[in-house]
């Protein structure tokens, strides 16, 4: 029996297009230096000597995809299954980070990512927590924790406050028994609150991620414009339809850029929403639509 909620098609096609995910140029960067960071763990853990592990910061404004490029390559870690020397196979786990709380807060959310129930009631100290989430690790073969939006926890706290969560990070990566790589994920103002703590920033790489650039010289359209219309081409191909040859013009790539305020996770979202619509004036009312929403004309 049919759902008159469903329109089974459209469900599927959002389903296959919510999985697929575009290669930028700074997702090469993201996963290169992730490789390196990832090998000297490796190589310090097949060594047996103690040694402190490094992590990445990655900052960059809301809406830039932050989440979804870091994210993405996470999970192509963990599914590549790298074995340890221990025998386990290597794998990071994802944290988002919220406003509230406080660094015992940052000590339930961590163990919850591993999949260890803790309740909100816990009596530990922070001690115990953190040795917690350091034994819990090493048992799974976690070698390292993504925190996402992690300056959330940080924001309008004291200095002490803030001190005490950077603290709690730099004794994930100072571990005697189990150093822990860390990638934090957040806008601009988390390097500063990093900062606070010299011992932890020493012990970051840090990647920021650009807006999309449009400034050309004559003659000469900005590498983004290319970017922006191969995005578009691959949606349309994943939703089994062609772009009219009038669609993809610099004007109307600028106004993508524009609604996505020049962030490419934004402009991503833009790319991706008019395919998501169905299609009862046939393609060219769907082109024409996708034209219509971004401002460069009304439908016919």
């Amino acid at each position: 029996m049919t759902n008159p909620f469903i329109i089974p098609s459209l469900a599927n096609l959002n389903a296959d297009l919510a999985q697929r995910h575009f290669p930028l140029a700074r997702g090469e960067e993201l996963q290169q230096t992730f490789a390196q960071l990832f090998s000297r763990h490796l190589g310090r853990l097949q060594s047996g000597k103690g040694f402190e592990a490094r992590s990445l910061l990655v900052t960059g404004r809301s809406g830039s995809g932050k989440t979804a490029e870091i994210s993405d390559m996470l999970n192509r870690f963990n599914e590549s299954a790298v074995r340890m020397p221990d025998g386990k196979d290597a794998r990071f786990a994802s944290c988002v980070l919220e406003a509230k709380g406080s660094w015992k807060d940052l000590g339930r959310k961590t163990l919850h990512a591993l999949g260890y129930p803790i309740t909100n009631k816990t009596r530990k100290t922070q001690f115990e927590i953190w040795d917690l989430v350091v034994k819990q690790a090493k048992l799974q073969g976690v070698v390292g924790i993504y925190y996402d939006e992690a300056q959330h926890i940080m924001r309008g706290k004291s200095d002490a406050e803030v001190l005490s969560v950077l603290d709690a990070f730099k004794t994930l990566m100072k571990s005697h028994d189990w150093p822990l790589m860390l990638i934090l994920s957040g806008v601009p103002e988390l390097g500063g609150y990093v900062q606070r703590e010299p011992q932890l920033d020493r012990l970051m790489t840090r990647i920021e991620f650009q807006e999309i650039d449009l400034s050309s010289a004559p003659g000469h359209p900005a590498q983004d414009y290319e970017t922006l219309n191969e995005i578009v081409g691959s949606y349309a191909i994943s939703a089994g339809l062609d772009v009219d040859a009038s669609l993809p013009t610099g004007d109307f790539l600028h106004r993508l850029a524009t609604a996505g305020a020049f962030r490419w996770g934004w402009s991503s979202t833009w790319s991706s929403m008019p395919w998501h619509l169905p299609l009862p004036g046939g393609k060219g009312w769907l082109n024409g639509r996708i034209s219509w929403r971004l401002g460069v004309r009304k439908p016919e």
